[in-house]
């Protein structure tokens, strides 16, 4: 990859489409990810104003720390950028408390941490709509377009994709190749989602770069006949969730009533 003409490309693609939408900059979540290192990284670069928005719901730590320390990095090095936190905590645990409770607790596990993902793009648009800016998203090709390892209308929830079309590794190239805090670049890929230390690993059952040639092989028109051990074991894997989360990666469906019924 010709890294500095992928970052150029990327960054005046922004501009260009931030000026013609006739909107001030652009508000993005950072989560102390690579992924949105990167995409508020690449947004800084416009120029235009960045809103960074550091968004808890019983958040490790750890995840907070960089997050913190990316955007005090960004902001050292671009003066477009301000930041805000706002502690969605009280108001996950209010709207739990206020939901019907189940007979098993587990059950509804995954719909709370969609829950989670969805509060944030309330707020992300709420900001973007309060200073007229885009809601830049963070996901990245695998993701959006492999397994579909997102929250429909959470993190799912945007208003333009920067990074949509490159592949992991791609992202990670970037972020070296940006100076991006090491911390974040070592940190192991995670959603945030739950509350505990699970990583996209754990919740997948694939690495990245499994991933990676995973969806190579689906291109080339491969099955998983074609493959023995670990490798026919990740072909699986990515199939099972690409086919699951068609609905994620395809438009809405919409009912076209024939001509002769109107």
């Amino acid at each position: 990859m010709q890294t500095e003409k992928v970052v150029n490309h990327i960054v005046n693609w922004l501009k260009d489409y931030a000026t013609k939408a006739k909107m001030e900059g652009f508000v993005i979540g950072v989560s102390g990810g690579i992924d949105s290192a990167v995409t508020s990284t690449l947004c800084a670069m416009t120029g235009l104003d960045l809103l960074c928005l550091e968004m808890p719901i019983h958040q490790a730590q750890s995840q907070v720390s960089r997050a913190l320390n990316h955007i005090k990095w960004l902001k050292e090095k671009h003066p477009n950028v301000s930041m805000t936190q706002v502690n969605l905590t009280p108001v996950f645990d209010q709207l739990v408390d206020e939901l019907p409770s189940v007979k098993n607790e587990e059950s509804r596990f995954m719909s709370l941490a969609n829950t989670r993902a969805r509060l944030r793009m309330l707020t992300l648009y709420y900001f973007a709509a309060l200073k007229k800016y885009l809601v830049a998203g963070t996901g990245n090709k695998v993701e959006d377009f492999g397994v579909g390892f997102f929250t429909k209308y959470g993190d799912g929830g945007v208003d333009l994709s920067p990074i949509a079309d490159l592949l992991k590794s791609e992202v990670y190239e970037i972020a070296r190749y940006l100076g991006v805090n090491q911390e974040i670049i070592d940190a192991a890929p995670t959603d945030g989602l739950w509350g505990d230390d699970r990583t996209d690993e754990d919740q997948i059952g694939a690495t990245y770069p499994e991933l990676e040639w995973a969806m190579k092989m689906k291109d080339e028109g491969k099955t998983a006949d074609d493959f023995t051990g670990r490798q026919k074991d990740v072909f699986k894997i990515f199939m099972s969730y690409n086919t699951r989360n068609q609905h994620k990666m395809i438009p809405i469906p919409v009912c076209e009533i024939p001509v002769n019924l109107k």
